[in-house]
């Protein structure tokens, strides 16, 4: 009798360490699906580069597409909203609006700028930085 309620007792001490060995190893439990989500009009750099002041309303949505978001009480701005949501990895949104003036492009605003504007920008900086040197030097 004895020896049978050892044998009880070392199970009952053996399975705490079993259970306590295996929540030191990390269990991979499968987990639900989560969908990338995109939502709005695609905003690209090479899209904001083809823009130009002056373009038509057609002009524009040749380049940019059909704005989403239409304005009721100001038919001359059109909003561009674009949001990916990859879950667990990233959330992005990039908005951009553009202004027309007697139906052509007047000038736009957002998240993104023309790169050749960001290129002029630099160009001056660095002719100044070179200006600068050069009066130094002499």
């Amino acid at each position: 009798m004895l020896q049978a309620n050892l044998s009880f007792f070392r199970c009952f001490a053996v399975i705490p360490l079993l259970l306590m060995g295996l929540s030191a190893c990390e269990l991979k439990v499968p987990r639900v699906h989560k969908v990338s989500v995109q939502q709005g009009n695609v905003i690209t750099q090479e899209m904001i580069d083809r823009l130009k002041p002056g373009m038509t309303r057609s002009q524009v949505a040749y380049v940019m597409g059909e704005p989403v978001i239409e304005n009721t009480f100001n038919p001359d701005r059109w909003d561009y909203v674009y949001t990916i949501d990859v879950p667990g990895y990233y959330n992005q949104m990039v908005q951009m609006t553009l202004y027309f003036e007697n139906d052509v492009l007047a000038y736009f605003t957002g998240d993104l700028a023309p790169s050749d504007a960001v290129g002029e920008e630099s160009t001056d900086e660095s002719s100044e930085d070179a200006e600068t040197q050069a009066s130094d030097n002499a």
